[in-house]
């Protein structure tokens, strides 16, 4: 009789589980190289949790981001819209009066709306001032930094001019200029203690760690542990920060019922050296629409609905997430357009499933500077940024000492390239395979005019709605960032 009770509290408890919609667990890691993982490629630096996450999971191998830099990158996962749309460019700094507008409708709004537990730990950087706290805009908890880690002290050309790092808990600033050693042991702390308090709820945890930006730090515990310097040191303490994740989710029975994503927001500060990651063997890095700046590494894991061991090379874009999300825990979506998709038969390996897109479009800042499709990517005629010289070194970005930096301020790519060691070059139109050619370095525009001209129609509609500033064109769908009084 106890024997045959047990067992039905069993059926019974297991079939409450079933019917619980999924814990999301996602986490966000600060100018990740793509080949900085294992799993992607790395050979010096140790990842054998995010690896595991892999095999239990599945990668995509051509996910990316709307644009290649910070807050901009971060609108656009939050919205699940082109950052245009939202009015995001750029990364915000502490003279920023702007910040995502209070009507859009982010991703732990409509899971708070389900009834989710929702957490934010780490870089939010989608505005500073408290009309902009992530405990205004659908996360019950915070605790991190409202921009990036640079943005202090530790910049390397305007260090006199910055104002001390706040540290904020909710609405309070808690600390200034903290130790950043200790940032990813504090927000896995948080993390695994969000778990632990709300494993008997559905809930949305975010984790979006300040590692690896420069400037890098890695605790005691991990100095001097990995074979690829300090960098390689501090990829490898996120790697177990995402191990002490994943114990946490089996010692609380609920591994099984939580979908965890991982991916990075843009792609390495190239730079500054050996304190930027590795994007080979794609081209350029962050601040740039080359893959090596769009191109993220991209793991997710669920047991039993994600399929273990699985290689996707779909092109999908961070904007895809929120609908995808939206699905599998019966959310709502923003009454205003978005522009993402439903990714969900390509995460759960669905024969014959495809990207729902026809063509993703890439913009650096206000230009519409390159669009894919299929296997092909188009660069249509604009400015970039490229490493001037030599990489710098030890947390110094090329050029150090002979810079002549621009104010904060000036956030275009000139007042960018003055501060961290890059040069303005300029690329005309030009055509890429990127199934032979992943490093952008094969331009046969000449050779496939038809192609050329197919995704130079494809971008008209999104240079209407979006505009684009190389072509002159005011977009008619731009929605206006928040002001703060």
């Amino acid at each position: 009789m106890r024997l045959l009770l047990a067992l039905l509290l069993t059926s019974l408890t297991l079939s409450a589980a079933d019917q619980r919609p999924p814990n999301v667990v996602l986490i966000l890691v600060d100018d990740l190289g793509y080949a900085d993982l294992g799993c992607f490629g790395a050979e010096k630096i140790k990842t054998p949790h995010m690896d595991s996450m892999a095999s239990e999971g599945m990668k995509f191998t051509s996910f990316y981001v709307a644009q290649a830099v910070c807050s901009a990158s971060r609108a656009a996962l939050m919205t699940g819209c082109y950052a245009n749309r939202v009015g995001m460019q750029g990364a915000l700094n502490h003279t920023s009066k702007e910040g995502i507008h209070p009507d859009e409708f982010l991703l732990p709004e409509m899971c708070k709306a389900r009834g989710y537990a929702t957490a934010a730990f780490g870089k939010w950087h989608l505005g500073t001032d408290l009309l902009f706290n992530p405990l205004h805009n659908g996360f019950d908890e915070f605790l991190g930094i409202p921009y990036s880690n640079d943005n202090s002290k530790y910049h390397p050309s305007l260090a006199q001019e910055m104002p001390p790092l706040p540290f904020y808990d909710g609405l309070k600033v808690i600390e200034t200029d903290p130790d950043q050693s200790q940032f990813t042991h504090r927000f896995t702390e948080k993390a695994t203690s969000f778990i632990e308090r709300h494993k008997d709820q559905p809930f949305f945890l975010y984790v979006p760690h300040v590692m690896p930006h420069v400037p890098i730090f890695a605790s005691p515990a991990f100095r001097g542990k990995s074979s690829a310097g300090l960098y390689g040191d501090v990829v490898q303490e996120l790697d177990e920060s995402v191990g002490q994740i994943f114990d946490t989710l089996k010692r609380c029975g609920i591994d099984q019922n939580t979908l965890v994503i991982l991916f990075s927001d843009n792609g390495p500060f190239l730079s500054y050296g050996n304190h930027a990651g590795n994007a080979k063997p794609l081209r350029e890095g962050k601040l740039t629409t080359f893959e090596g700046g769009v191109r993220s590494p991209f793991i997710a894991r669920w047991p039993g609905h994600v399929p273990a061991a699985q290689v996707c090379d779909e092109p999908v874009m961070e904007i895809d997430l929120l609908p995808t999300i939206a699905t599998l825990i019966g959310g709502k979506l923003s009454e205003r357009k978005i522009d993402g998709q439903n990714i969900l038969p390509l995460l759960e390996g669905k024969p014959g499933a495809k990207s729902p897109h026809e063509a993703l479009a890439f913009y650096g800042g206000d230009e519409l500077q390159a669009l894919r499709s299929g296997p092909w990517k188009l660069h249509f005629p604009h400015p970039y940024i490229t490493v001037d010289g030599e990489p710098g070194r030890d947390g110094k970005p090329a050029r150090f000492g002979q810079m002549k930096p621009k104010a904060i301020t000036q956030s275009g790519i000139a007042g960018i390239a003055s501060r961290h060691g890059y040069r303005v070059e300029n690329i005309g139109l030009s055509l890429y395979n990127l199934t032979d050619d992943p490093g952008e370095t094969h331009d046969v525009a000449k050779d496939h005019p038809e192609i050329v001209e197919r995704l130079q129609k494809l971008a008209e509609p999104t240079r209407k709605e979006l505009g684009d500033t190389l072509l002159k064109i005011k977009g008619t769908e731009n929605r206006p960032l928040g002001l703060a009084p």
